[in-house]
């Protein structure tokens, strides 16, 4: 029984001893706590707040890299848009015949569609006053025309081109390349001093996108160049679409690319 006794109050001891020690425990982890947030609002007071300390912490961590992973999306092709002449709005020029420039316009404007989409681009065939064009963008756009079924004179054969952007250097580039493409694969010279106001002042070079770059080509006299046109309409849309590609890609168009001009 005395055993026992011993053996119990030795027990009680021992919870006595274990009890002060947590609580003296708990009173270091709490006078810590108290020390390191008394430590912290010591130094996130107004007149430190942005010191060098904490600006630098505040620094790196800015300065972390945000890592995303991109979500996959399929890229669209280049859009380019081709204007058929009159289209849509008026015959244009009228042959005795009946042949009509809107119909030639057209057909070459169906052939350089087909051409650039079969090399990959998004293709936009417009009406001659399209409501698509408000503000079209694109890598480019060109509208197809022709000029009279009269006979003027001798004279009155070859193309003429005429380009805009707001950025004047992309509409030079995309005139030479017109020129020298379109001359070298149909063979026909450019008139160079025959381009008109209504070319240059063209109503669709205010209606698109700054960004976008155009050109109105006239390809050929109905008159005059009737074989070729009438003809050889995939000629013609051959020549339209170098020039358009070479626009795109910045290919090379030699100096004197308007040595063999009328």
């Amino acid at each position: 029984m005395l055993k026992m006794i011993k053996k119990s109050k030795s027990s009680g001891v021992n919870k006595k001893s274990r009890y002060q020690f947590q609580v003296g425990n708990a009173l270091l982890s709490i006078t810590g706590i108290a020390i390191l947030a008394a430590t912290i609002f010591t130094m996130w007071t107004p007149a430190n707040l942005f010191s060098n300390r904490m600006k630098n912490i505040y620094e790196i961590w800015q300065s972390q890299e945000t890592y995303t992973v991109p979500t996959p999306t399929q890229s669209s092709p280049a859009r380019i848009g081709i204007v058929a002449g009159h289209y849509g709005h008026d015959s244009g020029a009228v042959c005795s015949d009946g042949w009509t420039e809107a119909e030639a316009n057209l057909t070459i404007a169906s052939l350089v569609m087909q051409k650039l989409k079969e090399r990959g681009y998004t293709v936009d065939l417009l009406e001659e006053f399209d409501s698509r064009l408000q503000q079209y963008k694109g890598l480019v756009l060109v509208s197809i025309h022709n000029d009279s079924c009269e006979y003027v004179n001798e004279g009155a054969t070859g193309f003429k081109v005429a380009a805009q952007s707001a950025y004047p250097e992309k509409s030079d580039r995309l005139e030479k390349c017109m020129i020298h493409r379109y001359q070298t694969i149909t063979d026909m010279f450019f008139h160079v001093n025959s381009v008109t106001p209504d070319m240059t002042s063209y109503h669709t070079f205010n209606e698109i996108h700054t960004d976008t770059t155009a050109a109105i080509i006239e390809t050929g006299f109905m008159n005059q160049d009737e074989d070729i046109l009438r003809n050889h309409p995939d000629l013609v849309a051959d020549g339209i679409v170098a020039g358009i590609e070479c626009y795109i890609h910045k290919e090379n168009v030699p100096d004197n690319y308007l040595q063999d001009t009328p």
